[in-house]
């Protein structure tokens, strides 16, 4: 399929427009991401209708707190990413082999995923597991459909996506967890083959486009950990994006090209959430501990449980109308 989002530029080569690596292709020749070709001056998706995964989700998993908190997401992704993240932990579908000839994946239309989705008792589809800017063809034709059945979209993205991109899909995407992956260029440049100032742009824009927004970063000893590193990130999120965007501080386990790191001590994720409190952020969360305290949810301002998770499941949520049913503070996001 034609891809959206470039134009042509000297010799036959052409500019793709969708993410911010703005990669120039030559003939016969892919982006970054390597399932975007450009055949005699068009740029083409490889994988429109290629799916490698479609399943039923708790929205947890995404994760999502304050998004419809207990309910399914139907999640879906192709093969490919336009970061080459050392630390991936789907690598397999994200970063499978480079240019290969034949693209792997089940074809799927976006109306058997809305319908799929209608069946599984989901409320919404998710866009995740790979980049989903990379498959933006589909998840704009799935996103549209999805919205005229009733159903909410979401995005569990690097935030990489170009702001035309963004804008575009902006009617139709109602949600999104960005993984801002450390607060540091030299991080970006050197694990993941990217930059961060594209990242913070793109989530103020969806700050300014209405898009409910959580971040997750994922703690790798000695690289992304540093108290001052954590302090600059929180003290973004609480002043660019405010407050109470929530933030997922989750644990790291050797994985890909990344095994000579240990897993991600418990006291650098409990200060690291400190941090954050401390920084007057309202909801800082601690992931892949299961049963620690950090996976809950608070009211800010009289601080009594409001949503009680155990892993990915919720036991109990007392959030009405989107208040506290003891103080009646406002609690972000959107709910049953």
């Amino acid at each position: 399929m034609e891809a959206l989002l470039y134009h042509g530029v000297d010799n036959g080569s052409v500019k793709c427009d969708l993410c911010s690596h703005r990669c120039v292709i030559k003939p016969d020749r892919r982006g970054i991401c390597g399932v975007r070709e450009n055949t005699g001056g068009v740029l083409n998706s490889l994988v429109f209708g290629r799916l490698v995964a479609g399943n039923i989700d708790p929205i947890e998993k995404k994760p999502l707190f304050h998004f419809l908190p207990g309910s399914l997401s139907y999640s879906i992704a192709t093969v490919g990413c336009n970061f080459k993240c050392r630390f991936c932990q789907n690598a397999d579908i994200a970063q499978p082999e480079e240019h290969p000839e034949w693209i792997p994946g089940h074809r799927a239309e976006p109306g058997s995923v809305v319908d799929a989705a209608i069946r599984g008792k989901c409320q919404s589809i998710s866009y995740t597991y790979t980049e989903p800017t990379v498959f933006f063809e589909f998840a704009r034709d799935t996103s549209v459909l999805a919205h005229g059945k009733g159903l909410k979209n979401i995005f569990v993205t690097n935030g990489y996506m170009s702001p035309e991109a963004l804008t575009m899909i902006s009617p139709w995407l109602d949600a999104a967890n960005v993984d801002l992956k450390a607060y540091s260029d030299d991080f970006y440049r050197t694990y993941c083959g990217a930059k961060l100032e594209p990242v913070k742009e793109t989530l103020k824009l969806m700050k300014q486009l209405g898009i409910f927004v959580e971040i997750t970063t994922l703690l790798i000893p000695g690289l992304n950990d540093d108290p001052g590193e954590l302090e600059s990130l929180a003290a973004f999120l609480a002043e660019d994006l405010g407050p109470e965007v929530p933030w997922h501080i989750s644990r790291f386990h050797p994985t890909h090209q990344l095994t000579d790191r240990p897993p991600t001590p418990l006291k650098t994720l409990a200060k690291a959430r400190e941090i954050g409190l401390k920084r007057g952020l309202h909801h800082v969360y601690v992931g892949n501990v299961p049963g620690e305290n950090g996976e809950n949810t608070f009211c800010p301002a009289c601080k009594i449980m409001l949503i009680h998770r155990r892993g990915f499941a919720v036991q109990q949520n007392l959030v009405k109308n989107g208040r506290c049913p003891d103080c009646g503070a406002a609690i972000p996001g959107v709910f049953q």
